[in-house]
């Protein structure tokens, strides 16, 4: 099983849900839940080895570091 974030225009997450780890329908999970969502998705997980943290809704998810970074509390 994998976790998938769905990411808003601004790259911040919306929602995490958990889905697929392989192929769907000959497309990667990212491509399939993001084209089902009308939303851009993307991998994360649990232990952190896929893209730092784990994204959690409010984080942001930053291209150039290809992480999700979480919100900063002030």
């Amino acid at each position: 099983m994998g976790y998938y974030a769905f990411l808003d225009e601004n790259n911040i997450v919306t929602e995490v849900i958990p889905g697929k780890d392989g192929l769907i329908d000959g497309e990667t999970p990212e491509v399939w839940y993001g084209n089902y969502r009308g939303q851009k998705c993307v991998r994360t997980s649990y232990t952190g080895t896929i893209r730092g943290y784990y994204a959690g809704i409010g984080y942001y998810y930053d291209e150039t570091l290809n992480e999700f970074v979480p919100p900063i509390v002030e």
